[in-house]
């Protein structure tokens, strides 16, 4: 009696009519109603809804795949739609990195990395990607060297989705003094001896660093005709860098000489490192208007920019590592912060002049958008002991400028202005006396 009785209550809980009997399980009076098909869709989405809660069964779609080959580093870059999760390890013999990333995506971008590895890149050798197991893919990197690897992600920025970011740099990073002092004998030994003139001899060479501004992952501005900014930038600098290694008393060294990114403080570090007496950074602007035109120097303002412009241009500037994709994590705040708080006053003094003098030149190729020599807090001018100044070459957001600048002979006309700038302030005023190019 007491099991009937529980029976009872159990099926009038259910709704269950007293008396109804059925060789199969009785269903409630809702499952009547919406039927065994609702109840399943109503599950599944239940148990779909818990996946993704978890994180489980999703997966980061990757939209685009680029590799950066350059002498100072490789950068592997994966572009997504969410955060792609990863883990990174290495394996010897031989040397290899593995990448596995949490993603069922075997095709399209991620599957054409092999297509964009070349034989020049000094540290991949090979790239394979395969599917290791329900929703891991792995890519292999074979290397040619040892290699310090870093592996970051950057959230949205620009026209930019969520990226995985993977570093390789040498053990040993390259020493830009000890390339540019080679550089320097390599040219001197190739080089036919002039005859000694009767004048003074030169005692030492002036160190000039050329920097073409952006590169790899930041492209810079873009013109209506697709010019990018970091590809003019760099051809106009790998020119003057000819010119100014063909004077007697100057030698020049590139912060990059090649498609790849650079963040802004280690442009600054190299010029610092090679004692170099001026640091020259190559632009091309860009603005709304497209009527907006002509030839600007700039450097640095300790305190505020000398026009609204100057100041909306040294923001978009010094925006690039967001862009270009600097890993922020573990950099010393204090450190970063007491080098751009150093006084600079007579360091800026010898940057109007050096700007000064640039500018002049660059009056008798183009228009110039302003007539005097603009400032503002420039993070690439922030070397403290070196005279720096930024050259926004041309608008390339102007149609006819953007086809002035993509034209190798107007390209060599702003090389030989910047470096008559250059020689007539290094005339004014020589650099000083002890240098790593001392001549002996």
């Amino acid at each position: 009696m007491a099991g009937a009785g529980w029976r009872r209550a159990w099926r009038s809980r259910l709704g269950i009519a007293p008396g109804i009997r059925s060789g199969r399980t009785p269903r409630p009076a809702f499952l009547a109603h919406a039927g065994w098909r609702s109840l399943a869709l109503v599950l599944a989405l239940a148990c779909v809804g818990s996946a993704q809660a978890q994180g489980v069964g999703t997966s980061a779609e990757v939209v685009a795949a680029r590799i950066w080959p350059a002498p100072e580093y490789t950068r592997l870059t994966l572009e997504t739609k969410e955060e792609l999760k990863y883990t990174l390890f290495t394996v010897k013999d031989p040397e290899r990195l593995v990448l596995e990333l949490e993603t069922d995506e075997i095709a399209g971008p991620i599957a054409d990395l092999q297509a964009k590895l070349t034989v020049e890149d000094p540290y991949i050798k090979g790239l394979r990607v395969a599917r290791n197991r329900p929703g891991i893919v792995r890519v292999v990197l074979d290397l040619k060297r040892t290699v310090n690897a870093q592996v970051f992600t950057l959230k949205p920025v620009g026209e930019y989705g969520y990226r995985l970011v993977l570093d390789l740099h040498p053990l040993v990073p390259i020493d830009p003094l000890a390339q540019l002092i080679q550089q320097t004998q390599d040219s001197q030994a190739q080089a036919p001896q002039p005859p000694k003139s009767p004048g003074a001899p030169v005692a030492r060479l002036a160190t000039i660093v050329i920097d073409a501004g952006h590169g790899g992952e930041d492209p810079g501005a873009i013109g209506r005709r697709g010019s990018r900014e970091k590809d003019i930038t760099l051809m106009i600098a790998r020119r003057l860098k000819a010119l100014i290694d063909a004077e007697p008393n100057m030698r020049a060294l590139l912060t990059r000489d090649g498609d790849y990114f650079l963040p802004l403080n280690v442009r600054v570090d190299k010029a610092r490192q090679v004692k170099a007496d001026l640091f020259v950074s190559i632009h091309a602007d860009s603005f709304v208007r497209r009527d907006a035109r002509g030839s600007s120097v700039f450097a640095l303002s300790e305190r505020r920019a000398t026009s609204e412009m100057a100041k909306l241009l040294a923001k978009k500037e010094n925006e690039s590592d967001l862009i270009g994709g600097v890993n922020f994590k573990g950099k010393d705040s204090y450190v970063t912060q007491t080098l751009l708080d150093l006084s600079q006053t007579a360091t800026i003094d010898h940057s109007l002049r050096l700007g000064g003098s640039v500018l002049k030149q660059l009056g008798s190729v183009n228009d110039l958008h302003k007539p005097r020599v603009e400032q503002a807090s420039f993070a690439v001018l922030k070397a403290h002991d070196v005279p720096s100044i930024l050259i926004e070459t041309a608008f390339i957001s102007n149609p006819q400028e953007e086809k002035r600048l993509a034209s190798k002979p107007y390209q060599d006309k702003l090389a030989r202005a910047i470096l008559a700038g250059i020689k007539d302030y290094i005339g004014r005023n020589p650099p000083r006396p002890s240098s790593p190019l001392t001549l002996n």
